[in-house]
């Protein structure tokens, strides 16, 4: 591995850790304000600081860039919604997997040949995950999680959609104050009486935590790897989420779970090295454009 594939693959992935780390310190916040507050504080300050930092004027955007934008607020604003939700009643590493299966879907479809074992692995995967037969999965934070992974699909899409009419992150300066007025109506009145100045503050550095610095890193990562080799390692985010899960909240799954999060990272690698995109340099890949997640996830 040369050394601009080293520096890449560093950075892809500390791009994750401070996805998970930042999701981890989310949860502190669920306590204070409860699931939709803790995923509005975040996007508030998400759109707060893309519209400082990039400043979009309308003559610069097509119509076509408007419509995709602002669909891809609303699907911001659902995935981080849904997915916080999901954090409320499930481990970190679970939910993660889960909201994982959308953009694994997206890279199924796209697959040739070996779709369908990529999305049998999956399928055991989330079996072994939940562990039906056991009820120890939450079906309503299942449920949000299932959601959330839906949203990502969407988010991806439209991502690769509004990448076609706009170049960087200009695509954000549209998208993310989309998600903060989303999320405002549909959070922000059963919120506004919790805050205080020290939640404000933190809203904003979980909004430079998760959704700007690792999306960043992202972005020069993409500049030192291919796309596959770039998909193939955000791959290993639920495995980075369970490790973050386990450290930082004490999160212990048993063995089940564990050999879950392995089959569905296992497709997801599969996936992505038979579904790129045909023009990589579309930069398509599996998790391209990714939770701001939000789980922008984000």
């Amino acid at each position: 591995m040369n050394t601009a594939a080293r520096s890449g693959a560093s950075m892809a992935i500390a791009a994750m850790l401070c996805v998970q780390v930042g999701l981890a310190v989310s949860i502190g916040l669920i306590d204070q304000v409860g699931a939709e507050g803790a995923a509005w504080l975040r996007l508030f300050w998400a759109g707060v600081v893309m519209l400082v930092v990039v400043r979009p004027r309308r003559s610069a955007f097509s119509r076509d860039a408007w419509r995709a934008g602002i669909a891809l607020g609303v699907v911001t604003a659902g995935v981080t919604l849904l997915f916080m939700a999901s954090l409320a009643r499930l481990p970190l590493g679970m939910a993660s997997a889960l909201e994982f299966l959308g953009p694994l879907g997206v890279a199924v479809a796209r697959s040739r040949g070996t779709a369908r074992l990529w999305a049998l692995l999956a399928a055991i995967g989330v079996v072994l995950l939940t562990q039906p037969w056991s009820g120890s999965a939450d079906p309503v934070g299942v449920a949000y999680a299932l959601g959330a992974a839906v949203c990502w699909a969407a988010y991806i899409l439209l991502t690769q959609r509004i990448g076609d009419h706009v170049e960087g992150i200009a695509g954000l300066a549209i998208s993310m104050p989309v998600a903060a007025v989303v999320a405002t109506f549909v959070a922000g009145p059963g919120v506004v009486g919790h805050l205080t100045p020290e939640l404000m503050l933190v809203g904003l550095g979980l909004a430079i935590l998760l959704p700007l610095v690792p999306f960043t890193l992202e972005l020069l990562a993409l500049r030192r790897l291919t796309t596959g080799a770039f998909g193939t390692l955000m791959a290993l985010d639920p495995a980075v989420a369970l490790l973050v899960g386990l450290l930082a909240l004490h999160q212990v799954p048993n063995l089940l779970a564990v050999a879950g999060i392995g089959f569905v990272v296992a497709a997801g690698i599969g996936a992505e090295r038979s579904g790129a995109r045909e023009d990589d340099s579309d930069a398509g890949s599996l998790l391209e454009g990714r939770d701001l997640v939000v789980q922008v996830g984000q």
